[in-house]
């Protein structure tokens, strides 16, 4: 724990806010997530050190035109992520019904086949945390892989630019949107059914997340938790804001005293007409990050089932701690799971673990003491032998 009270985080990323208005910040974040040093207090941050990503908005400058994106490297050379591999596990928890829908694709070339243009590897992955029933959650696992990979324009150049990213973006937000529409367009499902949605997509070295809902990544860099997206939950001040500026409310922290998240896709009743600004939007937030080959070790996906009971640090810590053991990503996942049961997690529970090393090495020193030998004086050995045997 000591090598924590001084933690060196500060990196340039690029964010990117598909639900309003289009505007695109570059943010320098410096911050620590649920970690306390040994005193209990915060860490202290300093900045001349390798850089670790984060969200928050510190400052703010918008840009009015893609031109203004930059993309931000955490090395000198090129990441090429080509080991990726995960593991997944869900459960019901305390409900009557799992209304969570996942997808794990670590070789996203060959599940896409000819969709597939691009010259380095890549992966997807999704949770979908449904209400009001499964069929919202479902519809949209089904249909997600065609609405990103075929019917939002994905940008299909073999080269991350700025005009890539600028249409990564687009992409994504353009998918979340059609999803919208084709849930309100769906006789099977109700209006009152809708579901939250996290995408990560890995493009060789570049992490792309797009989140609408209480869904949440968090990234481990050498053993630090970094949150990676933002719960759109009534709490977040800049949701709050957002909504309440539409004419929305909250009661009993629930938006219009009904829901827990401020996005989602369907939930149909709570929204306006096509084309209208609603409180409850559908627009992802869409973040893009360079992945260090170096420290970047594994990303946890949860569903809001796991972390309500659990901090980022806490999911982290037993995630690297499995990896130690036994180095498998399924088993991570059914740890988390089977610690959120523990902690009486109150809703269903789906954890995705991705592994972006072959190994996370072991603690240094962290093998087992070798016992010592006692030895006794042969007075001692005789004392003892007598009270054992009674004798005294």
């Amino acid at each position: 724990m000591g090598d924590r009270k001084n933690l060196d985080m500060a990196m340039t990323v690029i964010k990117i806010d598909g639900g309003n208005g289009g505007r695109r910040w570059m943010e320098k974040a410096m911050v620590v997530d649920d970690l306390m040093n040994e005193s209990g207090a915060a860490p202290t941050i300093s900045s001349n050190k390798s850089p670790i990503v984060f969200y928050m908005n510190m400052s703010k400058q918008t840009y009015t035109n893609s031109a203004s994106i930059n993309i931000v490297s955490v090395s000198d050379s090129d990441v090429n992520l080509t080991n990726i591999r995960s593991g997944s596990h869900t459960d019901i928890g305390p409900r009557k019904f799992n209304e969570d829908e996942h997808i794990r694709i670590d070789d996203l070339s060959s599940h896409l086949g000819d969709l597939y243009k691009w010259s380095f590897p890549s992966s997807f992955y999704a949770i979908f945390d449904g209400h009001g029933g499964s069929e919202a959650s479902s519809f949209v696992k089904n249909h997600v892989m065609k609405l990103l990979f075929e019917d939002s324009d994905f940008p299909q150049s073999s080269d991350i630019n700025k005009t890539f990213l600028k249409d990564l973006e687009d992409s994504h937000s353009k998918a979340f949107l059609l999803a919208d529409k084709a849930i309100a367009n769906e006789c099977s499902i109700n209006n009152d059914c809708g579901t939250t949605a996290l995408t990560v997509l890995v493009l060789g070295q570049h992490l792309v997340i797009a989140n609408a809902g209480d869904c949440r990544a968090v990234l481990c860099r050498n053993g630090i938790a970094i949150p990676m997206s933002q719960d759109h939950r009534p709490s977040c001040l800049q949701e709050k804001k957002r909504v309440e500026e539409l004419g929305g409310c909250f009661e009993g922290g629930f938006l219009d005293g009904d829901l827990a998240v401020t996005r989602a896709l369907g939930d149909w009743y709570l929204k306006l007409p096509i084309g209208s600004n609603s409180p409850l939007i559908a627009n992802p937030e869409v973040s893009v990050m360079v992945l260090s080959e170096e420290d970047d070790e594994f990303m946890i996906i949860g569903c809001d089932g796991i972390w309500d009971v659990m901090s980022n640090q806490a999911a982290v810590s037993l995630v690297r701690r499995e990896l130690r053991r036994h180095n498998d990503p399924k088993r991570c996942a059914m740890e988390l799971v089977k610690e959120g049961l523990r902690l009486h997690a109150a809703d269903n529970l789906t954890a995705i673990v991705v592994c972006f090393k072959d190994r996370i090495e072991p603690l240094v020193g962290s093998t087992r003491p070798k016992s010592r030998r006692i030895a006794m004086s042969e007075e001692a050995r005789n004392t003892l032998r007598r009270s054992l045997l009674g004798e005294n």
